[in-house]
């Protein structure tokens, strides 16, 4: 048995009995039924992923995984490939929005070289796991083998089983890779059905002349590689990215081992569409962190059968919004386990 498979082996549905309870639990407080919204679907959706009456979100992560893309030489980008490198460093130096918004929500960063096209060297603050020096150019062939995709998603599930063996109690998704919104909307037309023009948009901000040129390039690698649908490894092989295929492998791997995880935007969710479409029911343990301005955002969204819980027009990536929604997620599990009940409270409850 892989990896893969031992791990998908392991991901089972949402405890209905924990959902149940800690709706009842929720009923109980001094509040109107349901009048804290999707603060209480966040709290009881917490207490059944984790089977805890009173989890803790203590120790949280963001997991930006970086990587370069071989299409960047079909100029799908408004930015060098040379970037790529220099944003890795600026996380390490702690000067990227990534590493300030984790901050404000008391999270770790953890940054990942699976993709790079850069020799860094051993670097204090850098996992180095390196798949291979930037994907080929998916208009002139596959992304990478599928030996290799594979190696990518095993990669997320070490880290995640890492980390849940270190008891971080919530994960999020981040990235960095110039050119990597072209093999996300490819991800998303094969694996949504949707033409590659309802789900291609601006990326770094190309103009209009450069995102026709974006879509004609994606409906090229799609027609040359013909990624199979009903294999999203082979998807992700064909026309993927390395850090990609990583976040689908945390993903995966969180819902293995009981821990939400806050998806970020447009590339983290193609990497959640490849874990859904390997087992949908990873689905069950994944927060949308937001809706961001790409327009192939929420089709991904709606595939997987998830919600945003923030709309700010985002479209940075890097882990984000991923950081910004975990405070909120944290607030619905405190007004959980910290707001008084009726009886505790002396107040009167609903008249029946």
């Amino acid at each position: 048995m892989t990896r893969i498979e031992n791990t998908v082996g392991k991901i089972g549905q949402v405890n209905a009995v924990f959902l149940a309870s800690a709706q009842k639990h929720l009923d109980n407080l001094t509040k109107p039924v349901g009048s804290l919204g999707r603060l209480e679907e966040f709290a009881r959706r917490l207490v059944a992923i984790t089977e805890n009456t009173g989890p803790t979100l203590e120790k949280k992560v963001v997991f930006t995984f970086a990587g370069d893309h071989g299409v960047t030489q079909e100029g799908v980008s408004a930015y060098p490939s040379e970037v790529t490198p220099q944003m890795v460093l600026n996380f390490l130096r702690g000067g990227a929005g990534i590493n300030v918004l984790a901050h404000h929500a008391g999270a770790e960063v953890i940054v990942i070289d699976i993709g790079v096209d850069y020799d860094f060297g051993p670097l204090e603050g850098l996992t180095g796991r390196k798949i291979m020096r930037g994907t080929g150019n998916i208009a002139k062939g596959p992304a990478m083998t599928r030996d290799q995709a594979i190696r990518c998603i095993e990669t997320g599930i070490e880290l995640a089983d890492s980390y849940a063996q270190k008891e971080y109690g919530i994960f999020g998704t981040g990235e960095m890779g110039i050119g990597n919104t072209t093999p996300s909307s490819a991800i998303a037309s094969v694996l949504t059905g949707r033409s590659v023009a309802e789900v291609t948009g601006k990326g770094t901000g190309i103009s209009d002349e450069s995102l026709a040129k974006k879509i004609s390039v994606i409906e090229t690698a799609l027609s040359l590689n013909k990624p199979r649908a009903d294999d999203p490894i082979d998807v992700l092989a064909k026309v993927g990215g390395t850090e990609i295929g990583g976040i689908a492998g945390i993903i995966l791997g969180a819902a293995a081992n009981r821990i939400p995880v806050v998806v970020d935007g447009f590339i983290s969710t193609a990497g959640a569409l490849i874990a859904y479409c390997i087992e949908p029911k990873s689905a069950d343990y994944m927060f949308a962190a937001h809706n961001s301005v790409e327009i192939g955002h929420r089709v991904m969204l709606e595939k997987i059968g998830l919600r945003p819980i923030l709309d700010l027009d985002l479209r940075l990536g890097e882990g984000t919004g991923a950081a910004l929604a975990m405070p909120v997620i944290e607030a619905g599990l405190k007004i959980y386990i910290e707001m008084a009940t009726f009886a505790n409270a002396g107040v009167s409850g609903e008249i029946k």
